[in-house]
């Protein structure tokens, strides 16, 4: 039972992981396309990482891969941020059709640094 269980765990985790793909491939812009990288593809390597765990005959194995979903889960928004603010700052346009820029007006062109944000006092920070 265990082994359909995973079985069907890992071909739901594929299946995100190939929309994942296909939306790298299809989608418009840097931003939409990290989207579906960092949601749908988090997504599949962590049901094929579940899946794993709960297939593995041994404690070692199974605590590795609940390790690298925790570590997965973790690090996937932040790189993601980082990935969309390097490029926003890099100045990758928008799709065409996008709506809005909400942080056209708060980013200073010449520091990069957000207007309003707390500055460093005496040197510290």
């Amino acid at each position: 039972m265990i082994e359909f269980i995973g079985g069907v765990i890992i071909l739901i985790g594929g299946a995100f992981s190939l929309i994942a793909g296909i939306g790298l491939a299809r989608l418009p812009d840097l931003y939409v396309r990290m989207h579906a990288a960092t949601k749908a593809g988090t997504l599949g390597a962590g049901l094929v990482l579940l899946a794993l765990a709960l297939e593995a005959q041994e404690l070692e194995v199974a605590a590795r891969a609940i390790a690298g979903l925790i570590f997965l889960f973790f690090t996937a928004p932040i790189a993601a941020h980082l990935l969309g603010r390097a490029g926003y700052l890099a100045g990758v346009p928008l799709w065409s059709q996008s709506c809005m820029d909400e942080l056209a007006d708060k980013y200073d062109p010449e520091t990069k640094e957000l207007k309003g944000a707390p500055q460093a006092r005496d040197g510290i920070g």
